[in-house]
């Protein structure tokens, strides 16, 4: 409301009214004299009591203590650990808004991003991707802890901005199957001779087969191993893997044929016919069911032809590059370790020689490169391809945004290499995804025909994009 010159009436002392929501989901507010104020647990449009946590100069933060007036878009969360009290889990930021609204900020945030960060405007921004918004996240690390004083062993997340592992004994994110498992897997751990030596549990479900990856710094007894088989034999399709070191050392707790399972861990991508095995501790995306749509997404707008060649930057493990040899005439996918160049390789090989449904995989060959090292020179060597897909970690593609810039500024470099006329980018790290923009758009040529975001962690402040570039 504002009077009949357009001025905000006075709000009562100590109040705030929160105009914007950060990319940590913190309320943001101004207070009369213009110090920025982030609030925790507040949302736009609330007008909120809080107490400030930390004062800086410029800016302070707090956490709210009271809703004066509350947005339309607050909701009641799901999950009964969610919150701001004590002892309440930090894997979600969100659940007091609605999932609409989550994807609204997301999308404002990766425009800001590409605005403030590098003066680059998409020209279509594109309908988000979105899907399932509960039960979505198959890939997590839950935190062991055996908890002296309370008599107990917690297995979950942290708490809010805590070293603590909360109290969880149910979560909402993960499938139902593995919220069922928390309590059991509480009892499992507290019942073994490892209490004290077991720091974490990494969880990796494929399509049919849920891994459960024990981190265990000190040999596992007998008893400790019989009490393993005894979990998998009274919950089916969960299968043991044993980590006593790095992750190179993860192998399974006993022989699948012996046990009548199945050792592989996979996932699929029916639209173009492709099985994916993986291990799991494997990078591979959390959330499946979106993941397939993106690939999907990534594949019409890239739009490569039969004729064409297309490179996969940062392949992992092949989840872009096999669905791009279905479609392409030559595929090159490249990752910055050999292990996973040949992870990829017996990946691709595997899907070419089984009966599958759909067109006959491209000719396709796999690269090592330090991909943080790029040069104008080994873009070069690599030959000219029509279209390139990049998917880089949290870092982004600076480094080969770099090197194309200098080979469009310095044609000498160049011969008869010819740039790629087409950049779908898929990026975890909107900041990172701007600062490569702005050298592809201000330096190497191209436009920003396209960008919008991917909803990979619902709930959550993470903000997943793809971002087309043409010449």
């Amino acid at each position: 409301m504002t009077d009949d010159v357009g001025n905000k009436p006075a709000l009562p002392e100590g109040w705030l009214e929160v105009d914007a929501l950060d990319i940590e989901a913190q309320g943001v507010a101004r207070r009369p004299d213009g110090k920025v104020v982030f609030i925790e647990g507040a949302l736009p449009t609330e007008r909120v009591s809080a107490r400030v946590n930390r004062r800086k100069n410029n800016w302070e933060q707090a956490t709210v203590t009271e809703i004066h007036r509350e947005s339309s878009q607050r909701v009641q969360p799901r999950c009964p650990h969610f919150g701001l009290h004590e002892g309440a889990c930090g894997g979600c930021k969100m659940q007091h808004l609605h999932v609409a609204a989550q994807v609204a900020v997301k999308q404002r945030v990766l425009e800001d991003n590409l605005w403030h960060l590098a003066k680059v405007k998409a020209e279509t921004v594109l309908r988000p991707i979105e899907g399932p918004t509960w039960g979505y996240r198959w890939r997590a690390r839950f935190t062991v802890r055996h908890v002296r004083k309370k008599g107990t062993v917690l297995v979950g997340f942290h708490e809010r901005k805590s070293r603590y592992v909360a109290d969880i004994r149910e979560c909402h994110v993960v499938p139902p199957h593995v919220s069922e498992l928390l309590l059991p897997l509480r009892e499992l751990i507290g019942s073994m001779d490892a209490i004290e030596t077991c720091p974490q549990i990494e969880l990796a479900c494929g399509d049919d087969i849920t891994a459960l990856v024990l981190r265990h710094l000190e040999p596992l007894s007998a008893g400790d191993v019989a009490k393993l088989r005894s979990f998998t034999a009274r919950h089916p399709g969960v299968q043991w893997w044993l980590q006593p070191k790095g992750p190179d050392t993860i192998h399974l707790l006993d022989d699948p044929a012996a046990s009548g399972q199945t050792v592989q861990l996979a996932y699929a991508l029916p639209e173009f016919g492709i099985e994916m095995p993986f291990r799991p501790t494997d990078f591979t995306q959390v959330n499946p069911h979106i993941n397939r749509v993106l690939v999907s997404r990534a594949l019409r707008l890239l739009d490569p032809g039969r004729d064409e060649r297309v490179i996969d930057w940062f392949c992992g493990l092949g989840n872009f590059t096999l669905p791009i040899a279905t479609r392409a005439g030559e595929v090159l996918g490249v990752e910055g370790s050999e292990t996973l160049v040949a992870r990829s390789r017996e990946n691709y090989e595997r899907n070419k020689s089984r009966d599958r449904v759909g067109p006959p995989l491209a000719k396709t060959g796999f690269a090592a490169r330090n991909l943080f090292e790029m040069t104008a020179d080994q873009l070069v060597r690599d030959g000219i391809a029509e279209r390139w897909l990049v998917d880089p970690p949290r870092e982004g593609a600076f480094a080969l945004a770099k090197a194309l810039a200098d080979l469009h500024q310095q044609p000498e470099l160049r011969g008869d290499w010819k740039p790629p006329g087409r950049i779908v980018y898929v990026c975890c790290n909107p900041a990172s995804l701007a600062r490569d923009a702005g050298l592809l758009v201000h330096q190497a040529g191209y436009r920003c025909t396209a960008a919008g975001v991917v909803n990979m962690f619902p709930h959550t402040a993470h903000v997943e994009s793809i971002a087309v570039f043409s010449l």
